[in-house]
């Protein structure tokens, strides 16, 4: 089976230059949780998920509305193609530790999206016990992979944590208030 069987072909995308609000709109309009994002050439140049934009809000403290899309997209994106066979992207998908995977034609622009969920509702009669043996070392991977980032970020060691966010800027501080020497306290 081929991938162009099973991907959502209604692929739904921002710019680089969109804010995080309107990702999220986006994401929830057409009920996803990613977004590819593209250049002015309509070319994958990352990716975008729910949980990138949740991080976001909790760590840098300013309105979605401020924060473009591309501060904190994954820049290293793994894509397939609508040819590919549906074993070589669920296999992408476990090596890299992802939940979704974007199709690309051969200009680079996205034309559909694989989820692991596609997958899982795909497989199914006299494979069907090696296949779910499958699923679930993929979902093992994926699961180690927030581990290792957990871990590094709760160790303050962001080096190590997810490198598509090494540009985040820091927790914005709140401004100190100094009382005025005329006040009686």
């Amino acid at each position: 089976m081929k991938v162009a069987d099973l991907m959502t072909p209604e692929v739904i995308t921002c710019t680089i230059h969109d804010s995080l609000n309107g990702a999220a709109r986006v994401m929830w309009d057409h009920d996803c949780g990613c977004a590819p994002v593209v250049d002015a050439h309509g070319k994958l140049v990352g990716i975008v998920t729910d949980r990138d934009i949740a991080m976001a809000a909790y760590t840098q403290g300013v309105p979605l509305g401020s924060i473009p899309v591309e501060r904190v997209m994954s820049s290293k994106v793994i894509s397939c193609s609508r040819g590919d066979d549906l074993d070589t992207a669920h296999r992408l998908m476990r090596t890299h530790e992802i939940h979704r995977i974007p199709v690309v034609d051969s200009r680079n622009r996205p034309i559909g999206i694989l989820s692991l969920s596609d997958v899982i509702n795909h497989w199914h009669g006299d494979r069907a016990s090696e296949q779910a043996v499958e699923i679930a070392a993929t979902f093992s991977a994926i699961r180690r992979r927030r581990e290792r980032i957990a871990t590094a970020l709760s160790n303050g060691d962001a080096q190590n944590g997810n490198a598509a966010h090494e540009s985040k800027p820091p927790k914005r501080k709140r401004p100190r208030t100094t009382k005025s020497s005329a006040d009686p306290r």
